[in-house]
Formats: C-alpha cells, structure tokens, sequence
C-alpha cells in the first residue's frame, strides 16, 4: 500500500466514517475508496469548524477531521485552527504538504512549523513507514489531558511512497486519564466543607469528562450555587434549584450576587484564564482549582487548593472524602438558598422582561431569543451562539439543561464560527433539532456554506438577526469614523441569499411572527431540508453585565 491508503486504514480503524475538506488533498480519493464520505466546503475555517463542532457533540469520543490542500489551503484554515486551540477542541488536521526536499525553501509553506504555536501537537510524515507510529502518537494526544487540535502533514512524496504490510500496524489508543492526588483531594474537601458560602464553578472539563452527574451530586451534598463557564455552559442543568447562571461576558444577577459573596470558588474542569469573555474572579477568594492541565494551576490565578486530574475521577474521588470526613451523606436542604436563587432569577427577569417579551418594530433581538426557547424542544436541541451581539443576547438567558445541549465558545471569537459548529453538531447526533443564531455580519462572513449545508443534507436552522449594523460596537469608540463614515453600516437580503443556495428561508418584520416563523421552520427542517431565518431586528446595545469587584 501507499502512504495515503495507509493514513486512511487508520481513519477507519478509528471510526472516521467522514472528512470535512476543499480539494485538493490525496487523502481525498484514498478516504472515497474506503467508504469515508467527504464533504467539500466553500471556505476551510467553516470545514475546520464542522469538525469542531463533531468533536465537541461527542466530547472527543469521536474525530472530527479536516483535510488541507497543500499552499493555500493550509493557509486559509489558520483561524479555525486557532479557534479550536482557543476553546481546547480535539480535531485532527490532515493537510497535503509540498516534497520532503522542499522543506524550508521559500517560499514553500510548512504546515508542521507555521501551526505550532496553535496546536497541541504539530508533526510532519516523515515516512510511510511510520505511519502507524505517528497516528498512534497523534490519537493518543487526540484523546488524553486538555484536548486540542493534531496536526500532521503529509508531503506529497510521502504520501506516494510504498510501504509493505508487515510496516502497517496500527490498533486505536486508549485514552488516558488521571485521577487526583489523594493528599490534594483531602485538602480540598476540608476547604470545602468550611467554606460559609462556596460556589462551584463548572467547565468544558465536565463536559468532555461526562461528569454532570458527579458535579451535581457534589453540588447537592455541599449545598452550593453552581455557575458555568462559558465553554461549560449546559455541564450542569440549568433549571437545576442550584444553578444561578453562565458566567460569560454578559451574565447573570445570580452569578453577581453569589460570586461576589462566595468566601471560595471551587473551579472544576475550567482553567481560571483571564478572558474577555468569562467572568473575572474577585479578588480575595480562597481557591480549589481542579484541572487536568498543570500549566492551568497558578497561570492567572493563585490556587489555594490544586488538584490535577480528569473532572470526573476527581469529583468522584471528592464526594467519597466530603462523605468520610463530614461523616454524613450530604448537607441538609438549604432551602433558603434555593429561595434566594429562585427570587434573584426573577428579580433579574422582571428587569429584562420589556426587551424579552417587546412588541417593539424592527424586532428586539431579545425577543426572538425568548420566543425560540420558548418554542423548541430543549430537552433534544443544541444551540450555538455567534461572536458579538448574538453571543450577548443568548448565552445569560438560554436555559441548557442537558450536557452539550448548548455549545458555548469564547476564548477566541471566529466570525461565522456558529454555521460550521452546527453543522458538525448535526452530523454527530442528527436526532436532535440544531440551531445556529448569528448577526449579519457573521452571515456575510460563511453565508455561503449554507450551500454546503444543503448539499450535504445536513438540516439545521440558521437564525439571523439582521440589524443592518456592527451593534456590539458602541458609537464612542470610533465617533468620528461612524460619523464621516458610516463604518458599522452593513447590509443585505440574506433571506434571499439562502433561497437561492437552496435552503428553505423566510424573513421576518412583525414580532408576532416569530413563533410561527419558528415553527414553520421546525417543521420544515424535520422533513430534512436546511432551514434560515431572517429577523429584521433593531441595533440592541444593552447586555446583561456586571462590575466585579
């Protein structure tokens, strides 16, 4: 065999049964001949987002692949890439690469070399004899500590090489997970059972771990409010008596109330990292810090409390303890607590119900965030936010309330992101009813990979907020240039755009129009075609944030 066709029998000793790619790549034809389906997109950063968005459905159980043509190809794909290593994504990068020999002349682009800096681990063949070795290393770091993306490129003579049989031997790596320190998990249940008035903080961690049950038997002994990081967000149920809310750029009251008054914050599966779009801890907090990257503990914030080890192992690991040293089952019902959560959810409601319940024309973007929750299914959807203003409108006030339900990402901020992670959401469990809510800009950004949608028959619902402006950002901080200029002006018929790529589309002027608007669409999109609709919305420039201090 050559060196592709034994690429490919990795791919399929590992389940791959697709690719997301844009031609050309060798690996294309190998993967066809083998019964591996590719899917071609218009732009590669929407291919590298599919297979994220597969990645994370399946919490890393299952691959999500994109191959690269050489050059400009490997070029195009850099931000998904990045995207991905941002928010800790395990996909693998297959990209074609230019002879051996022509490594390091210019001006020859090395994948291997030019990913480092946004990948866990960048390699190149070097041979196709060692090809088995190289996948295995390459699975093993796939599926083992902090996820995040593989990259490996195959130079085009590699590729074509020949490699006997008896060279070919390859069996799938089991992932490797690591428990906590025994000494550490005792300290950190005796600061947890004198804490006066811990907070759990919940990330992605949980959700690639799949330890919402744990997190919430700890949550439910200790008798403590559980927030979520933006990235973790639907790790714990949300309609959950504990549960005060997603700490993202924009929040919620409850998260203000009972992150400011905590005494400790228990972070599990989240890194702590400074972000613009999470949260900030107050200072002066005593901190229990369970992570299973070391580089996590004490990079932005001073762990009091670390323990190194996978989500789920640790939680479990951390009931037994609470339970041998509280020598009890658990707290009694706190149900002050619970009236304080469920008082203060309101409170901050009722401040939010004109904009969320408004009958205002052009359309209140809230409105349609709150008429679509309030009429899908949302114990079988999953739903993605965008960058920007739809990243605001959504995130505090969608109610996740099963693991991976919702797909929350920030740490780096892709325009257009939300259609490619929907898609890949889509193929990963195609039960499930899927939508993707962007602004205009975003849709101006991959719009055209609605086509790839159609083609590909993946039916989502794409929901647009269509306001004709960059809300998200402020007049005052280029005044002169929206004054001269009109910079933050954007238009277009987007509607009329996702007719003509095939898609099913309406738009949408009256506010008593979104709910039948939506279930048109469900229904529509159930019977297998790709859904979009179009919102004509105002410029909405509040967001639900706090100061933190």
């Amino acid at each position: 065999m050559d060196g592709v066709t034994a690429i490919v029998n990795v791919l399929k000793l590992e389940g791959v049964d697709f690719i997301a790619c844009i031609p050309s790549n060798p690996l294309i034809e190998a993967a066809a001949v083998a019964g591996i389906r590719p899917i071609v997109f218009r732009q590669e950063c929407t291919g590298v987002h599919m297979a994220d968005g597969f990645a994370r459905i399946t919490n890393g159980k299952r691959t999500g692949v994109f191959l690269m043509q050489s050059g400009p190809g490997a070029e195009n794909a850099f931000g998904g890439v990045a995207q991905a290593y941002a928010d800790s994504v395990p996909i693998l990068l297959l990209p074609a690469a230019a002879n051996r020999d022509r490594l390091g002349v210019a001006p020859t682009f090395s994948p291997a070399r030019s990913y480092e800096s946004i990948t866990k681990w960048s390699a190149q063949i070097t041979s196709a004899r060692s090809v088995s070795e190289v996948m295995r290393r390459a699975f093993t770091k796939l599926r083992s500590g902090r996820p995040g993306p593989v990259l490996l490129e195959i130079p085009q003579d590699v590729g074509a090489e020949e490699l006997s049989e008896l060279d070919f031997d390859y069996e799938p790596p089991q992932s490797v997970r690591s428990a906590g320190d025994p000494d550490a998990i005792r300290r950190a249940a005796q600061a947890l059972l004198a804490a006066k008035d811990p907070i759990i903080d919940a990330g992605q961690g949980v959700l690639y771990a799949e330890a919402t049950d744990e997190l919430i038997k700890v949550a439910e002994f200790l008798q403590a409010p559980v927030m979520t990081t933006l990235g973790g967000k639907s790790a714990f149920p949300e309609n959950h008596p504990l549960f005060v809310g997603c700490g993202g750029s924009s929040t919620t009251l409850g998260v203000h109330r009972h992150l400011t008054r905590a005494d400790l914050v228990f972070g599990i599966g989240c890194s702590f990292g400074k972000t613009n779009f999470g949260v900030p801890i107050p200072p002066g907090k005593v901190i229990v810090h369970a992570t299973n990257d070391e580089d996590d503990i004490n990079k932005d914030i001073k762990s009091h409390y670390p323990v190194v080890g996978d989500a789920k192992l640790v939680l479990t690991q951390l009931l037994e303890e609470l339970k041998l040293q509280s020598g009890s089952q658990g707290r009694p019902a706190n149900q002050a607590l619970v009236d304080e959560i469920r008082s203060g959810k309101q409170e901050w409601l009722d401040q939010w119900m004109p904009k969320l319940t408004s009958s205002e024309v052009p359309i209140n973007p809230y409105r349609v965030v709150w008429d679509l929750m309030h009429t899908v299914d949302l114990d079988n959807v999953i739903v993605t936010h965008e960058s920007g203003s739809a990243r605001e409108y959504v995130v505090p006030f969608w109610e996740a309330r099963a693991p991976r339900s919702f797909i929350g990402w920030g740490k780096s901020t892709q325009l257009g992101y939300s259609l490619g992670l929907a898609m890949g959401a889509k193929m990963a469990a195609p039960e499930k009813q899927v939508i993707n809510i962007m602004g205009d800009f975003a849709f101006g950004s991959v719009g055209m990979d609605i086509e790839t949608a159609v083609r590909a028959e993946l039916p989502i619902i794409t929901i647009v907020l269509n306001n004709s402006t960059m809300a998200i950002y402020q007049d005052s901080r280029f005044p002169v240039a929206v004054e001269k200029y009109n910079i933050k002006a954007v238009g277009g018929q987007f509607s009329e755009v996702a007719q003509a790529l095939g898609a099913y589309s309406e738009k949408i002027t009256d506010p008593q129009e979104i709910i039948p608007a939506i279930r048109r669409a469900l229904e529509i999109n159930r019977s297998g075609k790709t859904v979009l609709l179009e919102f004509i919305t105002k410029e909405e420039g509040d967001y639900s944030k706090f100061q933190f201090r």
